[in-house]
């Protein structure tokens, strides 16, 4: 019998070894296909997009043989297939191009705009979560009293209201009008000049070297933006979790759990809560990942140095590897992100492994 016991235990673990690589390396195939996809629409972007790249490197006054000397150059001669593995061969290696707007690699120009719109978005993601799920389950518990219905009112204007409105609505009533908080820019111009932030997060680096000064000045700053940020997370997250809370509270081991005697705020917040926490999972990551994507009017309005902002520019300044570069930034990160909560799901959900 024992012998027979331990044989079934070692298969049960070999088979549960095999579902987890099979797992991973599904995962792993995914992951690269989205990625390559990824690469051939940034690639089909910058070849027929209705700009010329070489007018925008020699200038509309460059003589013809200037300009077919750079087209030679460029690769623009050779075939599409052989212009696509040289752009997929120079990604692999880090190398993103030239900005001609910064005239900075853009993997440079990149690594130094990404931590503000990190530090914005994470902010932002934060308060949704912290808010958006508390209203949700009231919402939820409370299903058709004011409750509720302030809840819906809440998400409808988040969902309506334009974000780049609500934050000229917030500089003019909280800078211009009440001068509670500063005007747009990451700090003041005091320290914007004197302060070095080595990780490009100002919050993290000025409290790590005990610059409190710089510290809540950047907390003044940052706090209108990632607010309206915020605001539009939590109006989602809040409706999410009201509809996962109500197909909750209606399964029969909440009935179970009442007729036990349990407490309402444990079967609720303990029992319910946890069970609708497993899909919230994947609700939370797609909203971090849109705030991280769709940040570019909240940092244009606020004159925030993000992705959104160098985005926006190198598109007006048709600055096209630099808005390639940022474009493929923000694929990658959205994919990690996916591939992120598709683990921590079957780390919390014992369903799915």
């Amino acid at each position: 019998m024992s012998d027979s016991s331990s044989y079934t235990t070692a298969g049960m673990r070999w088979l549960a070894f095999r579902r987890l690589v099979t797992a991973i390396v599904k995962t792993a195939a995914v992951a690269v296909i989205t990625l390559f996809g990824l690469t051939v629409f940034t690639f089909s972007i910058a070849r027929y997009v209705p700009t010329d790249p070489v007018l925008a490197v020699v200038g509309d006054k460059a003589s013809q043989a200037t300009y077919d000397r750079v087209y030679k150059e460029m690769g623009l001669d050779k075939p599409m297939y052989v212009q696509f593995a040289t752009y997929a061969s120079r990604l692999a290696t880090g190398d993103f191009g030239k900005s001609r707007f910064t005239q900075n690699q853009v993997f440079d120009d990149l690594k130094r705009v990404f931590p503000a719109t990190f530090e914005l978005a994470t902010i932002g993601t934060l308060i949704g979560v912290l808010l958006g799920i508390p209203l949700g389950v009231l919402a939820a518990v409370r299903r058709g009293t004011w409750v509720d219905q302030l809840s819906r009112v809440i998400g409808l204007i988040g969902y309506s209201v334009p974000i780049f409105w609500l934050g000229l609505m917030g500089l003019l009533i909280f800078y211009a009008y009440l001068d509670w908080l500063p005007g747009p820019g990451r700090l003041d111009i005091a320290y914007q000049y004197t302060f070095e932030s080595e990780t490009g997060l100002v919050l993290f680096d000025a409290a790590r070297t005990g610059q409190w000064d710089v510290f809540f000045d950047a907390c003044r700053h940052i706090l209108l933006p990632a607010a309206l940020l915020g605001y539009f997370s939590m109006a989602y997250i809040s409706r999410m979790t009201r509809s996962f809370m109500l197909n909750e509270l209606s399964q029969e081991y909440i009935t179970t759990a009442r007729v036990k005697g349990l407490s309402e705020a444990r079967i609720i917040w303990r029992h319910a809560l946890r069970n609708a926490f497993v899909p919230l999972i994947t609700v939370v990551a797609l909203s971090y990942g849109s705030l991280l994507e769709g940040s570019v009017l909240t940092e244009m309005v606020f004159a925030w140095p993000g992705l959104g902002q160098y985005l926006t520019s190198s598109l007006m300044n048709t600055d096209m590897d630099a808005a390639l570069g940022a474009t493929l930034l923000v694929g990658i990160v959205f994919l990690f992100i996916n591939l992120l909560s598709d683990v921590l799901y079957r780390v919390y959900d014992p369903r799915t492994r």
